[in-house]
C-alpha cells in the first residue's frame, strides 16, 4: 500500500514537473518571438515612427501572451511579463515604454483582476526607474546593457509586488516561499540577459553588413573610375598621336582630312563611352545597324597607327574585300572592343613587332583575327582573361578586355584565344552574318 502511494506521489510530482517545463518552454518561446521579427524591424530603423510602432506591437503581444499562460513553481504562480516590458522599453524608448505599461494595465483590467488602480500605482516606481535608465542605455557596453536589463526586470517585479502587497495589507506574502521566489528572479534574469545578448548580436551583425555594403559601394566607385579612365585613355591616345603628326610632319591635304576625321571620330567615341558609363543605372537602347567588317578593320588600323609607330610596331592588314560581309551590332561599341584588343596586342610587344589584322569569311560567318608576336600568355592567363580586374599588365585593370568581351558576346560573337609564352597571341573573333 505504501509503495503504491509513493508511486502515485512520484507520478504526480513528475506530472507537475512536466507541466512546469511545458509552461516554461512556452513562455520562453513567447518572449523570444519578437527576436524572430527583429531583423525586419531593424531594416526600417531610419523611419523612427514605424520602428517604434513595430517594437510596441511585438512586445505588447509578448506581454499579453505571457500573462495568459502563467507558470506554477512550487505552488507559486507567476508570469514573465516583466521581461518583454523591460526589453521593449529599453530598446524602444520613452513612447514605447508608456504604451507597454498602458497595455499591461489594460489587459489586467479587462481580465478581471482585483485592485486595478492599486496595481497601476505599484507600476509607477518601476517606470520612474526606467526614466533614469533609458537615455543612457544605448551608450552602454554589452555587459552593462545585460546587467541593466536584468536589474530593471528584477526591480519591475520586486517594486510592483512590494507596493501592491503593502497597499492591500498582505506584505507578509513577500516572505512566503522565499526559495521559489528567488528562483523566479534568477530565471527571468537569465532569460532577459539572453534576449539582450541576442538583440545586441543582431545589431552588431547588421552594422557589419552595412559597413561591408558601404565598402563595396566605395570599391565599385573606384573600379568605375578606373574603368572610365581606361576606356577614355584609348581615344585620347589616338588623338594625341595625330596632333603630334600635324605639328611635326609635312602632310598633304588628303591625309590631313583623313587624320582630322579620325580625330573627330575618336572624340565622338570618347563621348559615347562617357554617356554609356553615366547611363549604367538606366542604359539607353543600343543602335543596332549593319557593319561592314572590312571597313572596320581598316578603320582599326588607322586608329592604331600612331600608337603602333610610337612603339616601333608595324601593322599588316589582310581583308577579303572582294566579298562584302555585314555583321549586326552597335558600330561604336564594336570599334571600342576592337581597339581595346588591338591596343593590348601592341602593349604585349614592348620591344617592337608585327600586329596582323585579318578577316576571313564564308557564307554565314566572318572571322576577325588580331595577332601579335609579343610576350604571349600561359593557359592559366588565357583562362582568367576577361574576368573582372584581371590583367597581364602591371598597371592594367582588366576592365578594357572585360568590356570588349561583353560587347562581342552581345553581338552573338565568339572568342577564341591562342597563345604561347614568348610566341605571341592570336584573338579569333567569329561573328554571324547580319539578318
Amino acid at each position: 500500500m505504501i509503495r503504491q502511494r509513493v508511486k502515485q506521489l512520484n507520478q504526480s510530482v513528475g506530472a507537475i514537473r512536466m507541466d512546469y517545463v511545458k509552461d516554461l518552454l512556452l513562455n520562453i518561446f513567447i518572449i523570444c518571438s519578437p527576436l524572430v521579427f527583429y531583423p525586419y524591424i531593424y531594416k526600417i530603423k531610419n523611419n523612427i515612427h514605424a520602428f517604434r510602432f513595430n517594437i510596441f506591437i511585438l512586445f505588447a503581444l509578448a506581454i499579453v501572451t505571457t500573462m495568459s499562460f502563467p507558470i506554477n513553481l512550487n505552488g507559486l504562480q507567476y508570469d514573465f511579463r516583466s521581461i518583454p516590458l523591460a526589453i521593449g522599453s529599453l530598446f524602444g524608448g520613452f513612447q514605447v515604454s508608456v504604451f507597454l505599461y498602458i497595455t499591461l494595465f489594460l489587459y489586467r483590467y479587462f481580465s478581471g483582476s482585483p485592485h486595478d488602480w492599486i496595481y497601476a500605482m505599484s507600476l509607477a516606481p518601476s517606470f520612474i526607474v526606467f526614466l533614469f535608465l533609458y537615455k543612457r542605455y544605448s551608450t552602454l557596453t554589452l555587459t552593462r546593457k545585460i546587467s541593466v536589463a536584468v536589474l530593471y526586470c528584477t526591480l519591475i517585479k520586486l517594486l510592483a509586488f512590494t507596493v501592491f502587497l503593502s497597499w492591500t495589507g498582505h506584505l507578509e506574502l513577500l516572505a512566503n516561499k522565499p526559495w521559489a521566489t528567488v528562483q523566479t528572479y534568477i530565471l527571468q534574469g537569465v532569460i532577459a540577459g539572453l534576449c539582450v545578448y541576442v538583440i545586441e548580436m543582431l545589431h552588431t551583425f547588421f552594422q557589419m553588413q552595412e559597413e561591408i555594403i558601404r565598402s563595396e559601394k566605395m570599391k565599385i566607385v573606384g573600379d568605375m573610375a578606373a574603368s572610365v579612365a581606361h576606356e577614355i585613355r584609348n581615344p585620347l591616345t589616338t588623338i594625341k598621336g595625330f596632333i603630334q603628326l600635324f605639328a611635326t610632319a609635312e602632310l598633304d591635304v588628303e591625309k590631313k582630312i583623313l587624320y582630322q576625321k579620325i580625330c573627330f571620330e575618336e572624340l565622338e567615341r570618347a563621348e559615347v563611352i562617357i554617356a554609356d558609363y553615366l547611363a549604367l543605372a538606366k542604359p539607353d537602347p543600343e543602335v543596332i545597324e549593319a557593319i561592314d567588317i572590312h571597313k572596320e578593320i581598316h578603320h582599326l588600323a588607322n586608329v592604331l597607327m600612331t600608337y603602333a609607330n610610337y612603339n616601333n610596331i608595324q601593322i599588316q592588314v589582310e581583308t577579303e574585300e572582294e566579298q562584302a560581309f555585314l555583321i549586326q551590332g552597335d558600330r561604336y561599341k564594336f570599334r571600342q572592343a576592337l581597339i581595346n584588343i588591338g591596343k593590348n596586342a601592341i602593349e604585349a610587344m614592348p620591344g617592337g613587332g608585327l600586329l596582323e589584322l585579318k578577316t576571313t569569311i564564308n557564307e554565314h560567318q566572318a572571322w576577325v583575327i588580331v595577332s601579335d608576336n609579343g610576350s604571349g600568355m600561359s593557359s592559366e592567363q588565357i583562362r582568367r582573361l576577361g574576368t573582372p580586374y584581371y590583367s597581364t599588365k602591371e598597371k592594367g585593370t582588366g576592365l578594357g578586355i572585360m568590356v570588349s568581351f561583353g560587347i562581342i558576346k552581345k553581338m552573338n560573337g565568339k572568342i577564341t584565344i591562342k597563345s604561347e609564352l614568348g610566341q605571341g597571341t592570336e584573338f579569333q573573333l567569329v561573328f554571324p552574318k547580319a539578318n
